[in-house]
């Protein structure tokens, strides 16, 4: 007898209910080529073929409807479970801190998963800047770490590797040949040292248009039309937009979001959020 992943289960509950390798992979918080090998392991656990191209669309198969209803009720009743005999262990405040990028991309989807797990914890969220986190957490001031700023002196898993693209706002209209209007955040930032950087290597000219201390900051002159900065692409809004190939900037390194966590300190109700966040 041959088991059934749950992982996959539920990824391709995502996949059935959104239509799209793509839009599934946010719900499960992974990369569209991750769902593409989830999906074909789970085919080939089953020997059939469970989706297949309408358009853009990924629709079920005949074997898809008929596992769709089992593989809802079999996430279901893990998760149940899950929630019945971790819960009740869960009841020590957990303090998280994040650096602003995480907090504004990642953070909300983490915890709607904890507050579906434990309904009654006390969750509580600290933004700062990524020397003062490490110290947070040094000194057990705050229990776990979402940062995207290495610090290899704590143990850490990657929750997700985003690619880094040059992001503008509508009213930005980049001159050929002129100096690239950045806009920076003050303090020692990875976005910061990976741009300039990249345009050095490169030998494109550069200059500072605009500086701030907050990513508010860097949203207000992106829309304003001041510049040009690098960001993880889920930064993304309607307003703001990837500039084009036309734009010819160099290609930037991808930046990992990572949480970390002293091996030596956490308590139990800190060790059940981080499993539930980083379940690998």
């Amino acid at each position: 007898m041959r088991n059934l992943d749950i992982g996959l289960l539920r990824t391709f509950v995502a996949v059935a209910e959104r239509e799209s390798f793509t839009n599934a992979a946010e719900k499960v918080y992974r990369t569209q080529a991750a769902v593409s090998q989830q999906m074909q392991k789970l085919e080939s656990v089953l020997g059939c073929a469970l989706f297949e191209r309408v358009g853009r669309r990924k629709k079920l198969t005949v074997e898809g409807v008929r596992l769709l209803e089992y593989a809802r009720r079999m996430v279901g009743l893990n998760d149940e479970a899950y929630r019945v005999i971790t819960q009740q262990a869960a009841t020590q405040p957990v303090k998280i801190g994040a650096c602003a990028d995480a907090v504004d991309t990642l953070l909300p989807a983490y915890l709607e998963i904890c507050a579906e797990n434990f309904p009654n914890l006390s969750i509580d969220i600290q933004v700062g800047r990524s020397r003062w986190l490490a110290s947070a957490l040094r000194k057990g001031d705050i229990d776990l770490m979402l940062d995207i700023t290495p610090h290899p002196e704590f143990a850490h898993t990657v929750l997700r590797t985003s690619p880094v693209a040059w992001i503008a706002g509508a009213r930005y209209h980049p001159q050929a040949g002129a100096s690239v209007p950045l806009i920076l955040m003050e303090a020692a930032c990875p976005f910061r040292s990976s741009m300039v950087q990249a345009l050095t290597e490169a030998g494109i000219p550069w200059h500072a248009a605009f500086e701030t201390s907050t990513l508010a900051g860097v949203r207000a002159a992106l829309r304003a039309g001041l510049g040009v900065t690098a960001r993880a692409v889920e930064m993304l809004a309607p307003d703001l937009r990837v500039l084009d190939p036309q734009a010819r900037l160099p290609a930037l390194p991808p930046i990992s979001f990572c949480l970390y966590w002293r091996a030596d300190a956490s308590h139990e109700s800190a060790m059940k959020v981080r499993h539930l966040i980083a379940p690998h």
